[in-house]
């Protein structure tokens, strides 16, 4: 960001912890407040004296010197919850209100912006993590990913929109990231361009997102996200929130009409011209030290080197891991830290030995594909959350640790606290919305359970609703549904597409 950008920023910073300090003293709504705070990338928690702020990561990419920065701030602000979010931020809990705009100044030195972090902007620009180093990618995408997320910052004042716009980039082998569904996803082919992708979303009336063209130029991607922010602005639902998200376009204009009038604005802009993008290809010339195999080790496309996978059950970040990770990574040159669309973190750039140091410290690692389900932060920090799905998450993963092989056979589930869809519940494979269950009479603690999702990059497919589970059984659920899956000799994916009766019956037993 530019030094005006920057000067701005600072002002809005002041005004932002005025504001903090009014709602702290009851002179502003909970709505009033969280209308202004989502701009700054920051929100009050179901206890309103305490916030969070949302640490942007371009594509996830956790830079050392942003590291250093989570590391000092930990230290400074005696930090204890940090939540890796499902659009590849960190974010900061349970902070008092005087700790937030100072956290947010701080950042700026390690060129961290939290503005548009969250509110009606565009939102952090998502990456697929292992992108410049996942065997049978064309390219790599992290710096079509960076240069749109700088653009979009700092453009983000010039234009009010419905909703959030959420982008996406996807190295064409992984879609962790869900371009195909995302307000808007760019999808790299083998010929160096992109398939583009608009108007998709999860939550109410989930949609994929139209393809809109087979081929974008990769220098030309800044004309298509400024029509898509146009497009938006000039079409979107602006008197009702409930629908304005860029899905419910597919609704109000059609599809077709949709594509062109996209296609219409993406041209002219193009014509116009001003904004090319000429990136020159990064070049990793480190050599490896010998092999090494392992669950969490992922040979990359770089003969010798090595990606270890690190995903903390349900996100929650060790606030004392981030000290230890800095000072091991500066001994490790090229060894880069990146977070994944899945709470997962990357260590990519590794030699055999560097590997070996950076699995021993992270043993506390998920193992099962139980373990790496996706749970967002839950009620009892958010104050949008029914259900508190970290808890559920963590009392299921529990209750089959005396399961080993039902466990074992689980695959990963994505439990979301409310409708929000922020664990993209409905592309799981088993998936589960926070609910409120009528029982005797009296409301029960309960979740929505889909079944039979997929966010494969050639299959995307969205789970069917089968019933409403009461968060006391699903830990019993979760046994039996491995147990099933075991007994049958096949694996789950497998299991739930050929005996998918059977995995229905066992949830409408506790339904």
């Amino acid at each position: 960001m530019n030094k005006e950008w920057i000067e701005l920023y600072d002002k809005e910073i002041e005004k932002f912890a005025e504001q903090t300090k009014a709602f702290h003293d009851q002179e502003m709504t909970r709505k009033e407040y969280k209308g202004i705070s989502g701009g700054m990338g920051s929100y009050a928690q179901r206890d309103a004296n305490e916030h969070m702020v949302r640490l942007r990561m371009n594509g996830g990419d956790l830079t050392q010197d942003k590291l250093k920065f989570l590391v000092d701030t930990i230290d400074r602000y005696d930090i204890k919850r940090l939540k890796l979010s499902t659009c590849q931020t960190v974010q900061l809990h349970d902070l008092k209100y005087d700790q937030v705009a100072p956290i947010i100044r701080e950042a700026i030195d390690a060129k961290i912006y939290t503005k548009a972090g969250g509110g009606d902007n565009p939102r952090n620009v998502m990456c697929s993590p292992l992108s410049g180093v996942e065997k049978g990618e064309p390219f790599d995408v992290i710096p079509y990913a960076t240069a749109v997320a700088d653009y979009t910052l700092s453009i983000c004042r010039d234009f009010k929109m419905p909703r959030k716009l959420k982008i996406a980039f996807s190295n064409g082998v992984d879609d962790s990231v869900h371009a195909t569904f995302r307000d808007m996803g760019f999808v790299a082919n083998d010929d160096g361009t992109f398939k583009l992708y608009i108007a998709g979303g999860l939550g109410a009336n989930h949609s994929k997102g139209v393809l809109v063209k087979e081929n974008v130029p990769a220098e030309d991607v800044l004309y298509y996200v400024r029509a898509m922010i146009d497009l938006f602005c000039q079409n979107g639902n602006y008197e009702n929130r409930a629908k304005a998200r860029t899905r419910y376009l597919q609704e109000s204009m059609g599809a077709d009409k949709l594509k062109e009038e996209f296609l219409r604005l993406a041209g002219e802009l193009k014509a116009a011209g001003g904004h090319d993008l000429h990136i020159e290809p990064k070049k990793i010339d480190k050599k490896g030290d010998g092999a090494i195999e392992g669950s969490r080790i992922v040979s990359q496309k770089q003969e010798g080197l090595y990606a270890v996978e690190y995903h903390p059950i349900g996100g929650d970040l060790p606030v004392d891991l981030p000290k230890k990770l800095l000072e091991a990574l500066k001994d490790m040159p090229d060894v880069e830290c990146r977070i994944g669309a899945d709470e997962t973190m990357y260590f990519v750039n590794c030699t055999a030995k560097e590997a070996q140091k950076l699995l021993d410290l992270t043993e506390g690692a998920a193992q099962t594909a139980f373990e790496h389900s996706v749970a967002c932060i839950g009620a009892a920090v958010c104050q949008q959350g029914l259900r508190n799905s970290q808890a559920t998450l963590k009392a299921c993963i529990d209750a089959l640790r005396d399961h080993p092989k039902a466990a074992a056979a689980l695959p990963k589930v994505r439990i979301s606290g409310c409708a929000s869809s922020c664990s993209a519940h409905q592309i799981g494979s088993l998936g589960f919305q926070g609910f409120v269950k009528v029982v005797d009479k009296a409301p029960q603690p309960a979740f929505r359970m889909f079944v039979g999702g997929s966010d494969a990059i050639d299959d995307v497919q969205f789970g069917d609703f089968v019933g409403v589970v009461l968060e006391k059984d699903m830990p019993a659920m979760f046994v039996e549904l491995g147990e099933a899956c075991v007994n049958s000799g096949k694996p789950w994916d497998r299991f739930v597409k050929e005996n998918r009766d059977e995995v229905v019956e066992i949830a409408k037993h506790y339904a």
